[in-house]
């Protein structure tokens, strides 16, 4: 048998290549990750501006003028309780928000701005996202009208 020394060739220029691979796909990883929290985050504070502004909406087009409509003289929301119902049912949920009374007071626009806390992306300097939702809702007075 041959005892003799085994000459072992090793290169430098391929130490450290795993832990760049590492380093790379970990932040990859990450970034997706935060993408899929942050972004999933944002959907969810912009479902909820939606549905917000939604019942705020439905909220305002209650507040009708009642001395009018028993009158038979027009069927109207009251603007004045119409913007208080809606603006104290947002301040109710911890939003901030526009109504607008439009179409001689037939017609209620709500827009509501939530905010959003990131995770990740408070890392690339993205603190916070504002989400705006908007509802509309007019007042039927009669069947198809």
């Amino acid at each position: 048998m041959f005892r003799g020394r085994q000459n072992i060739i090793t290169t430098r220029s391929e130490d450290g290549s795993l832990s760049l691979f590492f380093a790379l796909t970990t932040l990859a990883v990450l970034m997706v990750m935060g993408l899929l929290v942050d972004g999933g985050g944002a959907l969810n504070t912009s479902n909820r501006a939606e549905s917000l502004a939604q019942e705020a909406a439905r909220t305002a087009g209650q507040q009708l003028n009642a001395a009018d409509a028993i009158e038979g003289r027009d069927i109207a929301i009251d603007p004045d309780a119409a913007q208080l119902a809606a603006q104290d049912y947002l301040a109710a949920n911890n939003v901030v928000g526009d109504v607008e009374i439009i179409d001689n007071g037939r017609t209620m626009r709500v827009t509501v701005h939530a905010t959003y806390a990131t995770s990740f992306a408070q890392l690339v300097g993205v603190n916070t996202m504002v989400m705006t939702g908007t509802a509309t809702a007019h007042l039927q007075t009669q069947a198809g009208g």
